[in-house]
């Protein structure tokens, strides 16, 4: 007597697009943070993309640039954009600051004692924390579109310690090591409730600033930006 075949389900995790972002703050969990046109011409190629898919479940993070993103992908389909709070950004110390590669944030001591262990990190929320939070929000996007698919929209830093105790690797990293550019999707497909593959993708690349792209002329980490902590070990 065979058994029944698995009830497949793939459920899209998108990092939001470009942010307007002039002063060049880690702009982290702060609010009024918005797309910048780019950001929204991103979110419109993904919408784009994903439009012949069978996406029955949007939800995004409770930041503003994720819910903006998610906005086209939900309007194709029909559908409103849930939130969900463990979609969002990590917590950083440093937030509301510049804090980039060349900025001499390195050599200040008033910052040491935030970057004593960067296998928690010590300046932010820990990795394991993310992992729990960010599986919790994709176990339930799951249930939400069993059968189907879903998108979430979240940042850079949760996608990718996802991604990385999904596929086994340690948490701790080197943040210009990260495959998860603006606008991507990493994207899990599940046989009932496992996890059978993780797929990358990357509609929006041909918008990428060019030294975002791969093989571009890399800057390490960005500057500012969101809440991926400091160049060495976030």
């Amino acid at each position: 007597m065979s058994s029944s075949a698995p009830v497949q389900t793939v459920v899209h995790v998108m990092r939001h697009g470009e942010v307007a972002n002039p002063t060049g703050v880690l702009y982290g969990r702060l609010p009024d943070f918005h797309l910048s046109e780019l950001g929204e011409e991103m979110a419109a190629r993904v919408a784009e993309h994903l439009a012949d898919r069978d996406i029955t479940h949007v939800v995004a993070s409770p930041l503003e640039r994720a819910q903006e993103t998610a906005a086209p992908i939900a309007k194709a389909h029909g559908l409103p954009v849930a939130i969900d709070g463990r979609l969002i950004e990590a917590e950083n110390v440093f937030q509301g600051r510049a804090f980039g590669v060349g900025d001499g944030a390195l050599r200040r001591p008033a910052n040491w004692r935030h970057l004593r262990n960067p296998f928690r990190p010590s300046w932010g929320e820990p990795y394991v924390d993310q992992v729990v939070r960010m599986r919790a929000a994709l176990d339930a996007a799951r249930d939400a579109a069993r059968g189907h698919e879903a998108v979430c929209v979240s940042h850079q830093l949760p996608i990718w310690v996802l991604r990385s105790h999904v596929e086994r690797r340690r948490l701790w990293h080197d943040p210009r090591r990260r495959q998860c550019s603006l606008a991507s999707l990493t994207s899990f497909t599940f046989h009932d409730d496992e996890i059978v593959a993780v797929t990358y993708s990357e509609p929006a690349r041909a918008l990428l600033p060019a030294h975002l792209r791969p093989g571009g002329r890399g800057r390490g980490a960005k500057r500012g930006g969101s809440g991926g902590g400091p160049a060495y070990g976030a």
